[in-house]
């Protein structure tokens, strides 16, 4: 008798560890911070600003989320510096359990530019499918479903347009995800990019995890290929670090100062240019996040 089946990753999530440890945490591009609170009544806000490197533009917006768990409902209400007014309603377990409803808009005044994407998500054991619809654009109707059987993993995704009648975007992915180690392969943009991922939990204190992307298209030929780790000093800190076949190392670290305080600070190093800058400026790069949440 087979064990029951978990509710595998949504499509996006699929090579998530691998994503998560080679992108996140990883502070380069400038400074960042962002102050995130919540009150009793189930209101949480959020504001966020960046602080570009290279240009010194600052931008920010401001977010406010009102969750109401006993009827499955989050309304999301944001304002951005950019002057872009950001609204989402999501609704889950109405008509069937397992099944959410997401509204997604954006209004720009100034041009009175609008966009809407209507998701649907339906997950059970063994099945995540998701199905999107942007109403102003196309509109356009983007499906995806993965389904997972004893850690295999096997997804897929398509996206039509509904005014030219024609199939524009196709992908496809296999995995296999166990509590230690996961390995993901894509076939992305038409089969034309293939990726794959590997991730791997060496103890409890250290996880290591590697990427691999061949670019038909690509106007340079071979494989990009970028490998990292990340080691807990304690259980308020980490240390991370990744290198790609161009030399690029990156490193990271973040602490946790006190509860709800963390601060991270990034540095890339360009190896083969350690001497040189680019006509922007340095060839390398460096930035700091700080979190703050009540």
């Amino acid at each position: 008798m087979s064990l029951p089946q978990p509710v595998p990753p949504s499509w996006k999530d699929l090579g998530k560890s691998s994503n998560d440890l080679l992108g996140r945490d990883f502070q380069i591009s400038g400074t960042q911070l962002e102050v995130k609170t919540s009150t009793p009544s189930n209101v949480a806000f959020r504001v966020f600003g960046t602080q570009a490197s290279k240009s010194n533009q600052i931008n920010a917006d401001i977010e406010a989320k009102y969750s109401d768990k006993a009827h499955g409902l989050v309304f999301t209400q944001g304002w951005t510096t950019s002057n872009i007014l950001k609204t989402q309603v999501e609704a889950e377990n109405h008509l069937a359990k397992g099944l959410k409803f997401d509204l997604t808009t954006s209004l720009l005044p100034d041009s009175g530019k609008k966009t809407a994407l209507l998701t649907t998500t339906y997950k059970q054991p063994g099945l995540h499918t998701r199905a999107f619809l942007d109403l102003f654009k196309g509109p356009t109707f983007t499906a995806d479903t993965v389904l997972g059987r004893d850690g295999f993993l096997l997804g897929a995704e398509a996206s039509y347009n509904v005014t030219d009648a024609k199939v524009t975007r196709y992908a496809a992915a296999l995995g296999y995800s166990a509590p230690e180690y996961a390995v993901t392969l894509h076939g992305l943009g038409n089969f034309s990019t293939f990726a794959a991922s590997y991730y791997h939990r060496v103890s409890p204190d250290v996880e290591a995890g590697a990427k691999a992307i061949y670019d038909t298209k690509a106007t340079t030929q071979g494989v990009s290929l970028e490998v990292g780790a990340k080691a807990y000093l304690d259980a308020a800190a980490f240390v991370k670090a990744k290198i790609n076949n161009s030399g690029v190392l990156a490193l990271g670290y973040t602490q946790a100062l006190r509860p709800g305080v963390k601060a991270s600070f990034g540095l890339a190093l360009d190896t083969q240019r350690l001497n040189e800058t680019t006509p922007t400026g340095p060839a390398h790069k460096v930035g700091a996040s700080f979190v703050f949440e009540g």
